[in-house]
């Protein structure tokens, strides 16, 4: 292979850094053993500059383009986003509504439908909860609110994991190498 760009970054199938390597995982780094990479890197991704730097963290992270795509939220390099966990409360939910059709018989057998009640049986046999009238067409609904109990909101409010399907492997970043030039 030939020498790597200074700061590029590699995934690696095993679960270390290869040699002139190291892994991608936040470690704050000297300065004044790695001034070629610190001109680099500075201190997008931590460290205060004077006597130390951070390399990239890529634990538990997938690497973003920075700038801005067409349509898409602008990035800086070395920011970091998103959450491993979301909570979905009703704050947070869209507004939206809900539209139920019902009959308006005890039995669900009627051939029309109605917004007044939900049936309270199932049919015996032969009858439908949502029926279409010859027209084939539905008739325009008119929203009537519900009794005050007829639903209640679902969830706890617990966080549920944000992850994609994912495989893991190593990022590495290259600490020696040749030193990138602009075009």
């Amino acid at each position: 292979m030939a020498s790597p760009y200074m700061s590029q970054i590699i995934m690696f199938g095993g679960n270390f850094a290869p040699k002139n390597y190291a892994l991608c995982n936040g470690t704050l780094m000297p300065i004044n053993q790695y001034q070629a990479l610190f001109a680099l890197l500075g201190t997008n991704y931590g460290g205060n500059g004077t006597t130390n730097f951070g390399l990239p963290n890529l634990q538990s992270a997938l690497p973003l383009s920075f700038g801005q795509g067409q349509g898409l939220s602008p990035y800086g390099l070395g920011q970091t986003g998103g959450v491993p966990q979301v909570t979905l409360t009703q704050q947070t939910v869209p507004s939206h509504q809900h539209f139920m059709l019902a009959t308006k018989s005890p039995v669900a057998n009627a051939s029309a439908i109605s917004t007044s009640v939900l049936p309270g049986v199932p049919p015996a046999s032969g009858g439908s909860l949502y029926a279409n009238p010859p027209t084939g067409s539905l008739p325009p609904l008119v929203p009537h609110p519900l009794a005050a109990g007829t639903c209640s909101p679902i969830g706890n409010d617990q966080p549920h994991t944000n992850l994609m399907p994912s495989l893991c492997v190593t990022f590495a970043i290259a600490l020696t190498g040749v030193f990138p030039s602009r075009n």
